[in-house]
């Protein structure tokens, strides 16, 4: 390969390398807010979080003993999910917000999701996201994911946060 192709190449794989990176940012169109908070495996209404691969809960302003943010972006609430995977750490958990991202582009509204067992449901546009698949849009119109935050698993305790 010659030097002037292998420019090109690392031009054209730093490039594809940026939008990838840039594209669940255009994607997460739920305004960002502060969230940090942490559940621990000794707090009996999270017990089945801890013990129940599968099983969701739906944190809220009043688990504003847990940290900051519990409210979720417009006081909607955070669903944090457990999956039967195993990390490097442990179980893997993941954290979404409870708005619902297509009404809020589309109407301008704020509309909480509800969980019913396999999927996270808007009862507004009816849009079914996967809560295992990082947030994403199974059927009905939605074509933005759930806005995800970061979880962290200590094996005692989840952590919750975002970026900012």
């Amino acid at each position: 390969m010659s030097v002037s192709n292998l420019r090109i190449f690392l031009l054209f794989s730093l490039f594809t390398l940026l939008i990838i990176s840039c594209e669940r940012d255009k994607n997460d169109v739920i305004p960002d807010i502060t969230v940090d908070f942490i559940i621990t495996a000794s707090d009996p209404e999270f017990s089945d979080l801890f013990n129940a691969p599968g099983t969701s809960a739906l944190i809220s302003s009043a688990h504003r003993h847990l940290g900051l943010g519990t409210a979720g972006f417009d006081g909607n609430g955070i669903i944090v999910y457990s999956t039967a995977d195993i990390g490097p750490h442990g179980l893997i958990f993941y954290a979404y917000d409870r708005t619902c991202p297509h009404c809020y582009v589309t109407d301008s509204l704020s509309v909480a999701v509800d969980v019913d067992g396999v999927f996270i449901i808007c009862p507004k546009c009816s849009t079914n996201y996967a809560p295992g698949s990082s947030g994403l849009p199974q059927s009905g119109p939605g074509h933005y994911y759930l806005k995800n935050y970061r979880t962290s698993f200590s094996g005692y305790s989840i952590r919750v946060w975002n970026r900012r």
